[in-house]
């Protein structure tokens, strides 16, 4: 949760998204609310050019998940496809979730 409130409430992400850091601060405190905590069983490093970036992978294998909420879809995509995980960026789940209405 930190990486994301880090990366998200940078400038030029909150232009690109359009929301205040606060309206960031809402959405995280309201996932924060929901998420499970996933539990690092297996290490698959390496699997990607930024060691930054494993964590990511990891957790999204260990917990499971079909697809990863990224703006750096061009480093994690390929790896994470070897894992059946697909890899959006954050604009297209919203579009999805809503319905296709933004």
């Amino acid at each position: 949760m930190l990486e994301y409130e880090t990366v998200v409430t940078r400038r030029e992400q909150l232009d690109e998204i359009g929301l205040t850091a606060a309206e960031v601060g809402s959405v995280l405190d309201a996932v924060a609310d929901v998420v499970e905590p996933v539990v690092l069983r297996f290490l698959w490093r390496p699997q990607l050019k930024d060691p930054d970036d494993e964590m990511v992978l990891e957790t999204a294998v260990n917990g499971g998940a079909d697809r990863i909420a990224t703006f750096n879809t061009r480093h994690l995509s390929e790896a994470a496809r070897a894992f059946g995980i697909r890899t959006e960026r954050p604009v297209a789940i919203w579009r999805e979730i809503q319905g296709g209405r933004i």
